[in-house]
């Protein structure tokens, strides 16, 4: 029997949630992947808080004309940025559930160029 790729990286993705989580000293940086833009916000689960947040669809990267995963690391610069103004240094990576590859790792080698550690 077939999954679909949505069962799939469903499955993935509970079991990346069953390890990580977010703390007030390191909170967890989750990224969301639409077919037109990428989400990224950094939450302390333990009180299941956004602490921040950006995204391609934000003023500023939305007008770039580039492909996606340009853009993608333009969000994670952007993250890193407004982590860094909050006083966040560290955080743990959640990939939810999506291959670290392509859009997703341009999203985080951008962030960890911007001083976030992970």
């Amino acid at each position: 029997m077939s999954k679909s790729v949505a069962q799939r990286r469903s499955k993935i993705r509970s079991r990346i949630r069953g390890r990580i989580s977010g703390t007030t000293v390191r909170p967890r940086l989750s990224v969301y992947r639409s077919n037109k833009d990428i989400y990224a916000q950094i939450i302390d689960d333990s009180k299941g808080v956004t602490l921040c947040s950006a995204s391609s669809s934000e003023d500023g990267i939305k007008d770039v004309k580039d492909n996606k995963v340009a853009k993608s690391a333009l969000v994670g610069k952007k993250l890193a940025e407004k982590a860094m103004a909050a006083g966040i240094k560290s955080v743990v990576f959640d990939r939810g559930g999506y291959l670290y590859h392509g859009r997703v790792k341009s999203l985080a080698d951008a962030a960890r160029e911007g001083g976030l550690e992970f």
